[in-house]
């Protein structure tokens, strides 16, 4: 089971259960279970990824695990979100993906389950990607953009409005 706290420093407890797998069908419509098929008929992307890409989708799933916690405690999907700011977004996302690579292992009583390795290599992938981009724009000479931006505006041609005997 892993745990996260939100910004409002309320902890939660993820266990994924396959009593947890039902309660997200049933309320976000997403199976769990079906992690690296596509998420809708004649899509072409995992399930993974689309939780990946979706901060919302990926929200709205980890509500629906922790929901009997929210009930208990009288805290509603909207105050839920509210709370998930910042590192405690981060902290969700980390402790929903290990949880879920943990019950794939555990379900295939194996510990190189095909969809514990694929959360792995989804994590690495995003992780170096987001590496990538930061060096990216590390690289960026904000300087010699406005210099650019600063040059092309002052040789720009006058506009017809400001042009003489019109």
């Amino acid at each position: 089971m892993k745990t996260f706290n939100d910004s409002a420093g309320r902890t939660w407890q993820l266990a994924i259960t396959v009593d947890a797998v039902r309660r997200v069908r049933d309320l976000v419509g997403v199976n769990l279970a079906r992690l690296i098929e596509p998420r809708e008929a004649g899509g072409s992307l995992p399930l993974m990824t689309d939780l990946e890409d979706d901060l919302l989708l990926l929200v709205d799933v980890i509500y629906a695990l922790v929901k009997p916690q929210a009930d208990a405690a009288g805290v509603s999907d909207e105050d839920f979100g509210r709370a998930l700011g910042g590192e405690a977004i981060a902290a969700a996302h980390e402790a929903f993906w290990r949880e879920l690579a943990d019950f794939f292992r555990s379900l295939r009583r194996r510990p190189n389950a095909a969809e514990a390795r694929a959360i792995e290599k989804q994590l690495a992938m995003v992780e170096a990607a987001m590496a990538a981009l930061e060096a990216r724009i590390e690289k960026i000479d904000t300087d010699a953009i406005v210099r650019t931006v600063g040059d092309s505006s002052s040789s720009a041609p006058a506009s017809a409005a400001s042009s003489p005997g019109r």
